[in-house]
């Protein structure tokens, strides 16, 4: 048995839910699924992220889609970094050299792209 979240967790939480909601309702509801989605998992992040930065083009949007979307710029990063652990590991998976990661990735070394992917790894590891 866990332990309770802490108070923290759990407000950090619900303005994560308060900002997808708002978004939700800015057009998130509207949005296709992405084939990697199952049709009744909701939009991602990064996706609420995108409709906001669209939607603020709009002068007429409200304030609170573009606090929204503000809101949740750091979950759409863990979300991003998450993806990027992925291809990482299915890239060393598939038998790509970390100097063959560094050219896709557009770094100048396999060093480099060793580094990339302890960092990367080290964010996603975060709660």
């Amino acid at each position: 048995m866990g332990w309770p979240p802490c108070p923290d967790d759990q407000t950090r939480a619900a303005a994560l839910d308060a900002h997808r909601a708002v978004l939700r309702r800015a057009g998130g509801n509207d949005l296709s699924a992405r084939p990697w989605q199952h049709p009744a998992q909701p939009s991602g992040d990064g996706d609420l992220v995108r409709l906001a930065a669209w939607r603020a083009a709009d002068p007429a949007v409200g304030a609170d889609v573009v606090a929204a979307g503000l809101g949740l710029l750091g979950a759409a990063r863990a979300e991003l970094d998450q993806v990027e652990a992925a291809l990482l590991f299915s890239a060393r998976a598939a038998g790509l050299t970390f100097q063959e990661i560094a050219a896709a990735l557009g770094l100048g070394s396999g060093q480099a792209a060793q580094q990339r992917m302890a960092r990367v790894l080290s964010r996603a590891d975060r709660p």
